[in-house]
């Protein structure tokens, strides 16, 4: 029990510090296929704002993205470029692979909901 609640700290620590960071101010998250696996491997976004992938294929041969959870799939062939777009997401994990080479690992995409500034919270008197 005390490992989860490490770890469940853990996590939104690193939420809180990420925040919007992996999704650029364009609404595009880089994600670069080389050596056999995506970097990044976790991509944070915020719920409910739709995005857009760049999937780089740094690698020397073919490469599918695919996600079921995410319901896109894209052939990306070698040193090619993709944009895949993404509606906005609720809450949640959506897995990520490439379905040609079964042995890259998996990466995932993290929805979560964006930290309401104060300011923007109002008083309610």
């Amino acid at each position: 029990m005390r490992y989860f609640a490490v770890v469940a700290a853990l996590l939104v620590f690193t939420m809180a510090i990420l925040g919007d960071n992996a999704l650029g101010e364009d609404g595009v998250v880089d994600l670069r296929y080389e050596n056999h696996r995506f970097a990044p491997q976790t991509i944070t976004v915020p719920t409910n704002r739709p995005f857009r992938i760049k999937v780089i294929n740094a690698s020397n041969e073919t490469i599918e993205f695919e996600s079921f959870k995410l319901n896109r799939e894209r052939v990306i062939g070698p040193g090619e470029t993709a944009i895949v777009n993404v509606p906005a997401l609720s809450p949640g994990r959506y897995d990520f692979y490439d379905d040609l080479h079964q042995d890259v690992p998996e990466g995932v995409v993290i929805a979560v909901q964006p930290r309401r500034n104060l300011k923007d919270q109002g008083n309610s008197k």
